[in-house]
C-alpha cells in the first residue's frame, strides 16, 4: 500500500520541464534530422507525444514518433507478474542509421533502459541512442545517466515516484510516495 507524501511537480511544471528539455534537445543537436522519438510503454508514450507536439509549435516539423514495449526485455519479469501484460512495439521507420530520443517518465535503477536499448537493438542500429526522462531519481545499478531530465529528486529506495499524466490517471502531477509498513 502507498501513502502519497509529497507533490513535487504539477501541471504547470512538467509542461515547463517538457519545454525546457525540449529546447535543450533541439539545441544539442541542432535540430531534429534524422530523429525518431521513441517512448517507453507506458508513460513515456505520453510524455514522447508532448514532446513531438511541442516540437512541431518550435520547429513546424513532425518528427517520426514511436513507441517500445519492454515488458519481454526485463530482467526482473519473472519476478513482476505471472501473465505479464505485454503492450505493443510500433516504431513508423527503420532505426539503422537513425538517431533516437528515448523517453521515459522516471529514472531509477537503470534496469528499464538497458531493456529499452536491448529491444532497439533487435530492432536495428541506430547511429546514437538519447535518453530523456522526467524525473531522475537517482539510486542507478547500472552506468545509464540521462542526457535530458526535467527534475531531478532525491529519495530513498522505501519510496515510490509516481509521475501521473492526464491521459491514464485524469492529473498530471509527479508524485512522491511512501510504502506503508517499509
Amino acid at each position: 500500500m502507498l501513502k502519497e507524501k509529497a507533490k513535487v511537480m504539477n501541471e504547470q511544471d512538467m509542461e515547463r520541464a517538457l519545454k525546457r528539455m525540449s529546447h535543450e534537445i533541439l539545441e544539442r543537436n541542432r535540430g531534429l534530422r534524422d530523429m525518431i522519438l521513441v517512448g517507453i510503454q507506458r508513460r513515456g508514450v505520453y510524455l514522447v507525444n508532448r514532446l513531438r507536439d511541442i516540437f512541431v509549435g518550435l520547429e513546424s516539423l513532425k518528427v517520426p514518433t514511436g513507441v517500445l514495449d519492454i515488458t519481454l526485455y526485463r530482467d526482473d519479469l519473472t519476478l513482476l507478474h505471472d501473465q505479464p501484460v505485454v503492450h505493443s512495439t510500433a516504431i513508423p521507420e527503420d532505426v539503422n542509421a537513425r538517431r533516437i530520443l528515448l523517453v521515459d517518465d522516471v529514472l531509477y535503477t537503470g534496469r528499464t533502459i538497458r531493456a529499452a536499448l536491448d529491444a532497439l537493438m533487435d530492432l536495428g542500429r541506430p547511429s546514437w541512442v538519447q535518453l530523456a526522462v522526467l524525473i531522475d531519481r537517482g539510486h542507478r545499478e547500472l552506468p545509464i545517466h540521462p542526457d535530458y531530465v526535467g527534475r531531478s529528486v532525491p529519495t530513498s529506495r522505501s519510496e515510490v515516484v509516481e509521475v501521473r499524466v492526464k491521459e491514464l490517471d485524469g492529473t498530471d502531477e509527479v508524485v512522491i510516495c511512501e510504502r506503508e509498513g517499509f
